[in-house]
């Protein structure tokens, strides 16, 4: 039986939700969730990928022309993970990015 979680929802789609609005909704079931450790791994990893993506694409903005291919660079690859996370957190897979995962996981289990 999937396990529910505060939002009263099964785990897998609250996971699931974390990567919906980006870095955004990853913030928010990180301040909601504190016990179930499946939501807090997606949300964090959520959290900390978009906002690592977005600040690269940030400074990539200020590059003079290389900057536009930057940008666009990182569009494609967040556009890429964020239907990828959604999808491997809705079939209940705790799946980890490379570096991030890594460390996401050993936060969630301090």
């Amino acid at each position: 039986m999937e396990e529910k979680t505060k939002l009263g929802l099964t785990q897998n789609v609250e996971a699931m939700c974390a990567y919906a609005l980006i870095f955004v909704s990853g913030f928010i079931l990180l301040i909601i969730e504190k016990d179930n450790k499946f939501v807090r791994f997606h949300a964090m990893q959520s959290f900390a990928t978009f906002l690592l993506l977005g600040a690269v694409s940030f400074i990539g903005g200020i590059i003079p022309i290389l900057g536009g291919i930057i940008q666009w660079a990182v569009s494609v690859i967040t556009t890429g993970l964020w239907i990828f996370l959604m999808y491997k957190a809705y079939k209940g897979e705790k799946y980890k990015l490379p570096i991030i995962g890594d460390i996401v996981e050993k936060q969630i289990n301090n």
